[in-house]
């Protein structure tokens, strides 16, 4: 069973004339943060794009049918940015709406990340905001009206989102490590994604392909294509369409799923890609994991950055954190005498306790710390647990005359699985490695020999 977490809202979130929209907030640097209070330029715009927001919150894409609990949304300032973030039930999809500073008409007043409430009245009351309505935006409280504190506490008890936690570790990884597949004016933009198809297809991978005025979605792979499995899962896109300006798209390079026993690999791996439409001063992106029943939470793609990180560094970066929009690795290698690829390792590091997200659209890692408890790193990844486990009881070892590609042996459960070093990346004996074939991280057998080594070392 999920623990439970609470959250405590002086009042619920509102949208009235005279108030405008007051999103009530809970947790973070202080109890009930207060970050900006002005007004927002395009009132409509805002308004479509928290109803996205906490459309994905509440949607579960692989199984619709299914009764989603809400989550609520996160919201981060960043002093110049803020920023909305929610997954949805399945963990299946990010998405974030980012209001620059010259989307407001305030002050953005602190840095901090809390939780802010959505709820049923705040989402009907926003779709009925029209284009030229005046939005004055409060998040977070500024005072404090004592009379009214006792019967205006609002609580929402839901499951600790253990498994945001570690989708935010993810989804900033991949957001990281993806390269631009199109880049679309307007026009195309908004037939692109008003086009995309929105009937369940099952987990069958859909590939993009350019096209005159667009991207086309094919079922035939060609090489080096990004797939994108469950297109519906976009769907958030139709609230906003009306104001995208732009669109761009992100994946990973292509790859190929490691070879086993020598043979050679020929299936391409399913990838992540990220969706980002640019509106007036402001964003949002949608990311969607590899396939339909994968989450972002089991991807075990921080997991490498967790065996390789300089936790010194880590730490030190951690301490200097103070609610930066952007976070320049190669500023900070120089600063703390190390290369760029050894601080984007320890941001990776940081972000896997939600304490660093990464903005493809800026290609900037930002500073967000979420509003509630972490558990410690070992507990929210059962694989590095498992391998640290192993380490401790010596059940790594070297076989005498192995070849040079055998990093070692790992005795688990009786069983002995060989790990070996190619040039696709580390392979293993184990039967959860047969399965994935690199496409979901390493196995715990791969990494206690990597910990091992480093211990040797």
């Amino acid at each position: 069973m999920a623990a439970e977490h609470v959250y405590r809202y002086r009042h619920a979130s509102t949208l009235t004339i005279d108030r405008g929209l007051a999103l009530a907030t809970a947790g973070g640097r202080a109890e009930h943060p207060f970050f900006f209070r002005g007004f927002v330029e395009r009132a409509d715009q805002a308004a479509a794009a928290l109803l996205a927001i906490a459309e994905v919150a509440r949607t579960r894409y692989f199984d619709a049918g299914a009764a989603a609990r809400m989550r609520d949304p996160v919201v981060t300032s960043n002093v110049s940015v803020l920023r909305f973030e929610a997954f949805s039930a399945c963990n299946g999809v990010y998405a974030r709406f980012d209001i620059d500073a010259d989307g407001l008409d305030g002050e953005l007043v602190d840095w901090g990340t809390t939780n802010v409430d959505v709820g049923d009245a705040l989402r009907a009351a926003l779709a009925g905001v029209r284009r030229h309505d005046p939005l004055r935006l409060s998040v977070g409280d500024d005072e404090v009206v004592v009379e009214s504190l006792d019967g205006a506490v609002v609580e929402r008890k839901v499951p600790l989102p253990e498994r945001w936690l570690r989708g935010f570790a993810e989804a900033q990884i991949a957001s990281a490590d993806m390269l631009q597949v199109a880049e679309l004016a307007a026009p195309a933009a908004r037939r692109t994604l008003r086009d995309l198809p929105r009937q369940r297809t099952g987990n069958r991978a859909m590939f993009l392909q350019p096209a005159v005025g667009g991207i086309r979605l094919s079922r035939q792979a060609a090489s080096g294509a990004a797939s994108l499995v469950g297109p519906q899962r976009l769907s958030a896109f139709q609230r906003v369409l009306p104001f995208v300006e732009s669109l761009t798209v992100t994946a990973p390079a292509p790859r190929r799923r490691i070879a086993m026993a020598g043979r050679t690999s020929s299936e391409d791996s399913l990838v992540p890609t990220a969706w980002t439409a640019h509106l007036r001063h402001a964003r949002l992106t949608l990311v969607v994991s590899p396939e339909l029943y994968r989450g972002f939470s089991g991807e075990g793609g921080v997991l490498d950055a967790l065996v390789d990180a300089d936790s010194e560094l880590a730490t030190a970066l951690g301490d200097a954190l103070a609610g930066q929009a952007t976070l320049e690795p190669a500023a900070l290698g120089s600063r703390h005498g190390c290369s760029e690829a050894t601080v984007v390792t320890a941001l990776r590091v940081l972000g896997a306790t939600g304490r660093v997200g990464h903005d493809g659209a800026t290609d900037a890692y930002f500073h967000r710390d979420l509003p509630f408890d972490r558990a410690p790193l070992d507990a929210t990844q059962p694989r590095l647990l498992k391998a640290r486990e192993l380490v401790a009881d010596n059940a790594v070892r070297r076989r005498d005359g192995a070849g040079a590609d055998v990093i070692g042996e790992v005795v688990s459960d009786d069983t002995v699985y060989t790990v070996r070093q190619t040039a696709d990346g580390a392979t293993c004996t184990c039967a959860w490695f047969a399965k994935h074939r690199g496409e979901r991280g390493p196995c715990a057998h791969v990494l206690a020999a990597r910990l091992a080594a480093v211990r040797a070392t």
